[in-house]
């Protein structure tokens, strides 16, 4: 993560954090992976932005002109997927929200015990992962492709529908560092987590596959 902040992905990311997004039909930005773990596909309104290793000109060939939405279309995506030997993940509603001052509101505790399933996960795809566990939940905090901060949040099936999403989510915008934007990868079929998100403040600002290798 030493040079994510240069990484032409992070300029990217940081635009549209700031409501600043590549030019609607302009077509496909491919840039390199910021790491060797981290490579995919981040769709905003009218243009799409891969990040892999794989040679652009073949990535270029393998996206019929004019159609916007072909960068995240299955059959793309499963052919990148073979071309760099890695496996496409489900496409999920990207948003963010600016971190918040003053710390968590609600009582947490800081999970630090690396076997704790969700750190263990978030460990997969994320580095400096931090964990709070909650009554009924649990969220984490880790950086992503670029270095993004990204947050992921947990309710336990007996604490669903009571509004402890959304209190999970704000508190991860407080406990983010300050002056950053926290990111969030949300299944679009969960209706309860996005709903979560989007009354904790977080906006949509496109739609993201990665690739990984496990």
């Amino acid at each position: 993560m030493a040079n994510a902040a240069s990484h032409p992905l992070a300029a990217l990311l940081q635009d549209a954090a700031a409501g600043r997004f590549p030019a609607a039909g302009d077509g496909v930005t491919i840039v390199p992976q910021p790491s060797g773990r981290d490579a995919g596909v981040i769709a905003f309104t009218g243009h799409s932005v891969i990040f892999t290793d794989a040679d652009p000109a073949w990535v270029a060939g393998q996206l019929p002109a004019g159609d916007l939405g072909a960068a995240l279309s299955p059959p793309f995506l499963q052919a990148l997927a073979a071309q760099t030997g890695r496996r496409a993940r489900a496409t999920d509603l990207l948003a963010c929200a600016a971190a918040l001052p003053g710390g968590a509101a609600m009582e947490l505790r800081e999970q630090s015990d690396p076997s704790h399933p969700r750190i263990t996960r978030a460990l997969r795809y994320r580095d400096n992962v931090r964990a709070w566990q909650a009554h009924g939940g649990v969220l984490t905090i880790g950086q992503g492709p670029a270095g993004r901060w990204e947050v992921a949040i947990e309710v336990e099936a007996g604490h669903r529908g009571r509004g402890l999403g959304r209190a999970l989510a704000v508190a991860a915008r407080q406990l983010a560092p300050q002056g950053t934007a926290l990111w969030a990868q949300i299944a679009p079929g969960n209706a309860a987590s996005v709903r979560a998100f989007l009354a904790a403040g977080y906006q949509p600002v496109g739609a993201e596959a990665l690739l990984t290798t496990a």
